[in-house]
């Protein structure tokens, strides 16, 4: 299928990451659930304009964005579109491929399909943290690679949000038994 180009809206990268392979220092898996966010609407932590925690989304694109959630989880996201423009995309969930023996040392989680279903999960697994904030995503630590055919892609409404809750945003890979919460009406 080729790369991924970051310089495009949040939902088209969203869509594209699905299917593709992440890896920190060795350990992840195939991407199988994003949501994407855009400065223009409330949900986005752009939205609010550019301030010192959030500045790494108006960077350039392919870099991670990386916040704490619920003073708690490290979540990992991937900035897009262009220098100035407040936009990303939080990786959902990964199907575990690759370290799971350290993904579940990490998270004390001996069922597999746990492991990386919700981003405080995945970040945990990962081993993400602050430090990784503003790093390029196509570099060292991280491995990306693009999906090498074109999985069948459901789109739904995005979770775990107050504001912005009607837009379909939300992508998984079809079928997949790693995701968060299941697709509404697509059976997975």
């Amino acid at each position: 299928m080729g790369s991924i180009d970051f310089r495009q809206s949040a939902p088209t990268v969203a869509r594209q990451l699905i299917g593709a392979t992440l890896l920190l220092h060795e350990v992840g898996g195939v991407i199988v659930e994003t949501e994407a966010y855009d400065q223009t609407e409330a949900a986005a932590h752009s939205f609010i304009g550019q301030t010192l925690s959030n500045s790494v989304l108006f960077g350039p694109p392919g870099r991670a964005y990386v916040y704490l959630a619920y003073g708690m989880h490290w979540c990992l996201n991937i900035v897009c579109r262009e220098v100035g423009h407040g936009a990303g995309v939080l990786i959902r969930a990964l199907e575990p491929t690759s370290g799971i023996a350290v993904m579940k040392r990490r998270r004390h989680q001996t069922d597999i399909r746990k492991l990386c279903a919700g981003p405080g999960r995945l970040g945990q697994a990962l081993g993400v943290t602050r430090a990784l904030n503003g790093k390029r995503i196509d570099a060292r630590p991280f491995q990306l690679e693009a999906a090498e055919i074109r999985p069948k892609v459901v789109r739904g409404v995005r979770i775990g949000i107050s504001k912005e809750t009607a837009r379909n945003w939300r992508f998984g890979l079809r079928g997949s038994a790693f995701l968060s919460l299941p697709f509404p009406g697509h059976g997975a």
